[in-house]
């Protein structure tokens, strides 16, 4: 079945954001089936001009290849647009900024709030586009009243609304995701029925500028080492950390402390910049800090109307991670408690929440 369009929304010009992999690829492929007016372009948003061979995994000019493959297969324009500058500062910025304050960031949602559907929707309007239209397993909606929505996508598997979860109406009213109401075989089965040149290429995995690079490799051409102790919650000193930002709640690798005689794990649940230490505790449930049911949120961001009653929830803590039904409690325009049925682990500072109704996304937040 080909992708459609109700009669009084189908825009005239469409530009693809074609990344090189099948997703997009058949999100074009089926756009210009339904007879819209296809362009594509790829997203330059980085290149290995600092730090050296760490980020030379990228692999970008392959990405390009792919789907400017993909462009003369279809027959439609492709182009490549320049965004490395303001890639490096909405998100690049975001993620070395959110370590260094000791919070874990989420770089795939800051790029499709401030990318995708930010600056390359507003180079698509200004080039004359309608719409810009994605790979991304989410179906849009329209209400009654004209506003614009999104839905999980059918793919319980491959559903990609969690990352949708801080764009705004007037990004949502511009964008199309082709592909939303399909299975991931159907989509591949599609590519290789048409022939799609890669059709049969692996999903990228990752931050593409982090290629196969560890996190830890990336930040330390950015955020300095700080030496500290490793603690218990009564003060014991296990051992020695190389910087708080190499850490996460819930960690329990990479701290080079043995596990007890007892073979329990520790686990990171707490990290001390007043004191610069690293405070571990054993990986179990009850245990403080890393085990919890209430949260505060900041930095909330709607879909549509607000919702600024107390009241219960549907919550996606993390992307994996199901529906919880959780008591919502506006504290200000800006910020909300949270108090989950049942304690959830390791939900860290600067992580995402995303606000549910059934299959219908409402928007999300930030754990403060």
């Amino acid at each position: 079945m080909a992708f459609t369009m109700p009669s009084n929304e189908q825009p005239r010009k469409v530009l693809v954001a074609l990344s090189g992999g099948v997703d997009s690829a058949v999100a074009a492929m089926r756009l210009k089936d339904a007879g819209h007016d296809v362009a594509a372009a790829y997203m330059r948003t980085w290149m290995n001009e600092e730090g050296g061979a760490v980020f030379e995994d990228c692999p970008w000019e392959e990405d390009i290849q792919n789907a400017k493959a993909v462009c003369a297969h279809l027959g439609i324009p492709f182009e490549v647009v320049n965004l490395i500058d303001a890639y490096h500062d909405r998100v690049v910025d975001y993620l070395v900024e959110g370590y260094r304050r000791g919070v874990t960031p989420n770089p795939d949602i800051m790029c499709n709030r401030e990318m995708k559907f930010g600056v390359f929707r507003d180079y698509a309007k200004k080039e004359g586009f309608d719409a810009v239209a994605t790979g991304h397993y989410a179906r849009r909606l329209t209400h009654p009243e004209g506003t614009a929505g999104i839905r999980e996508g059918l793919d319980g598997n491959k559903d990609q609304s969690y990352f949708l979860a801080l764009v705004r109406q007037e990004q949502v009213r511009d964008a199309l995701f082709p592909i939303g109401e399909l299975a991931k075989p159907r989509v591949r089965e599609l590519a290789r029925e048409r022939g799609l040149p890669n059709a049969t290429r692996k999903d990228s995995q990752g931050i593409c500028f982090l290629g196969k690079v560890r996190i830890a490799d990336f930040l330390k051409h950015y955020i300095p080492d700080k030496p500290g102790e490793i603690v218990r919650a009564d003060g014991a000193v296990l051992g020695q950390h190389r910087g708080l930002h190499r850490f996460t709640i819930g960690q329990r690798h990479g701290m080079g402390i043995p596990s007890n005689t007892d073979n329990k794990n520790y686990v990171v649940v707490a990290k001390d910049f007043a004191s610069n230490q690293l405070v571990v505790a054993f990986d179990e449930p009850g245990t403080p800090g890393l085990y919890e049911t209430r949260f505060r949120l900041r930095g909330l961001s709607w879909l549509g109307k607000p919702v600024t009653e107390a009241g219960e929830i549907e919550v996606r803590p993390r992307y994996r991670d199901p529906r919880f039904t959780v008591q919502f409690t506006p504290t200000d325009t800006d910020g909300a408690e949270i108090v989950f049925p049942e304690p959830q682990r390791a939900l860290a500072s600067g992580q995402v929440a995303a606000f549910y109704r059934g299959d219908e996304l409402l928007g999300g937040g930030f754990f403060a």
